[in-house]
């Protein structure tokens, strides 16, 4: 049986066999975020992942959620090996990262996180450079962080190129919404959003909400907030959760997969050539922690 090893050396394999990158061009960094937890946030990114990849498009997922990262347990994988083991030089990348349905490599989060704030410069660099082998050959970098906005979200969303912010038609949901990018907004100016509805009814309620969220930013903020999109509330996510399947595979036919996919429709339009990334892997995780 092929070890994880010779499962990764395969992957970048056949990715660097496809559609080659353009020279000096960097993966973009995306954080997905949200003002509170159960909006769907972890599920959203995902399928959202897959999105991209069935696509055409190299993508790294990240669970980057400390305290409940759950992205392993929504696709019914069970890593043997997380962050921690890395950090700790007990394994290399090879077995940090993790193929789950349609080949989509993932790092799995949880144990290890905190230790990346307390690095030495000595294992910042063979951390960078550990992630650098497979980093170097995606054209997207997905982190799934946790809910809410702590202290180590803040710097994930600060240092990524695009910050992707889910909420739903729930009050309480879109006030958090609002207030998590007030906060970023008021420290980090120059950090862009783009929102995502969940659990909508139907188009009409997602926009109402999209606006409600747009228009008071735009009013007390002065900050101009696009609406990427938004995802049905479908009764088939609820079955794909049970059965630890993504949903745009268990149910490809369902509403909510056909949202999921024209979101990454509209994610790749809005991404012309004068926004392309502006640093790679190596200076997200330098800005991330810190360190010049």
């Amino acid at each position: 049986m092929m070890d994880q090893a010779q499962s990764l050396r395969q992957l970048v394999s056949s990715q660097e066999s496809g559609r080659p990158k353009s020279e000096g061009t960097a993966a973009r960094i995306i954080t997905v975020c949200s003002g509170k937890g159960g909006v769907g946030k972890s599920n959203f990114t995902l399928n959202f992942s897959l999105a991209l990849k069935a696509m055409g498009k190299k993508v790294l997922l990240f669970d980057a959620d400390i305290g409940m990262a759950n992205i392993d347990v929504l696709m019914g994988v069970s890593p043997e090996y997380n962050l921690y083991h890395l950090l700790k030089r007990e394994v290399d990348i090879s077995r940090v990262i993790h193929t789950g349905p349609n080949a989509l490599p993932f790092i799995a989060g949880g144990s290890g996180m905190d230790e990346l704030f307390s690095l030495s410069e000595s294992d910042l660099n063979y951390f960078t450079a550990q992630i650098g082998q497979i980093a170097d050959s995606m054209d997207f970098i997905l982190f799934d962080t946790g809910a809410g906005l702590s202290k180590e979200t803040m710097k994930f969303i600060s240092s990524a190129d695009d910050c992707l912010v889910v909420t739903t038609p729930e009050p309480t949901a879109i006030t958090d919404a609002y207030a998590l990018m007030k906060v970023v907004h008021n420290a980090h100016p120059s950090v862009t959003f783009k929102l995502i509805v969940n659990q909508a009814g139907d188009e009409r309620e997602a926009r109402a909400t999209s606006d409600k969220i747009r228009m008071t930013a735009n009013r007390f903020l002065q900050l101009d907030i696009s609406f990427l999109g938004y995802i049905t509330s479908d009764s088939h996510v609820v079955q794909a959760v049970k059965q630890q399947v993504p949903f745009s595979l268990a149910f490809p036919n369902s509403a909510a997969a056909k949202d999921v996919h024209r979101l990454a429709l509209s994610y790749l339009a809005a991404d012309p050539a004068d926004t392309t990334p502006l640093q790679g892997i190596r200076g997200f995780i330098s800005k991330w922690l810190k360190r010049k």
